[in-house]
């Protein structure tokens, strides 16, 4: 009796990141904008309701593509970048590094880079993270480790975009990326979010049409 086969690993099980801030901003911009545009689409006469038609299929696209769908899934094998308009899969040994600057990013091993939206960088949070550990330096010059101390504490004093990409690098180096790893077989796949493109086109045209109709 042959035992059953294995299911196979979901394809983004592992790892996910996304701006919390960026879904309720984005959450309640959608509300507000639908609410306003809603209430002219119903109650609205004639060119009005045209015009507010034209913005919901402008605006609501957007701010979703903006907001809401930015995301980063990986696992053991690969990694997926959901930015605005686009979604980009790779293996991980075609990723040569993903670091954080002004802005987080992957390159791939021929150069190539891409912006994680997801993954937005804070200088705020990133200097208040180097305040904590200059003040925890000069609280403890010797660098001396306590008994009692949190390992937690590390990751307490790390921007939340750094330590996201530090995994994210971690991530690459086991599965046969960084910036020592070899070319991949295989390319980057790169898919356009037309489903959010399509109707932000049609809206902004319609509006254009309308506006210039006076």
């Amino acid at each position: 009796m042959t035992s059953p086969t294995p299911s196979a690993e979901p394809p983004y099980a592992d790892r996910t990141f996304r701006s919390p801030a960026g879904v309720v901003s984005g959450a309640l911009l959608l509300l507000l904008v639908v609410w306003i545009g809603g209430d002219a689409l119903i109650r609205g006469e004639g060119r009005t309701q045209w015009l507010a038609l034209a913005g919901l299929l402008t605006l609501v696209p957007l701010i979703v593509a903006f907001t809401l769908r930015p995301l980063v899934a990986a696992n053991s094998r690969q990694i997926r970048i959901r930015n605005p308009f686009r979604t980009i899969t790779a293996q991980w040994p075609v990723v040569a590094l993903v670091r954080a600057g002004f802005s987080s990013e992957l390159f791939t091993q021929d150069g190539t880079k891409y912006q994680l939206w997801a993954v937005p960088v804070s200088l705020r949070q990133r200097k208040r993270a180097s305040r904590q550990q200059m003040r925890r330096a000069s609280d403890d010059p010797f660098t001396r480790t306590s008994v009692h101390a949190d390992v937690r504490d590390t990751k307490a004093r790390t921007a939340t975009a750094d330590q996201a990409v530090a995994d994210l690098q971690e991530m690459a180096e086991r599965g046969g990326g960084g910036s020592a790893g070899t070319a991949a077989d295989g390319a980057v796949v790169v898919r356009w979010a037309y489903e959010i493109i399509a109707p932000a086109v049609v809206g902004a045209v319609l509006l254009v049409v309308l506006l210039a109709m006076g």
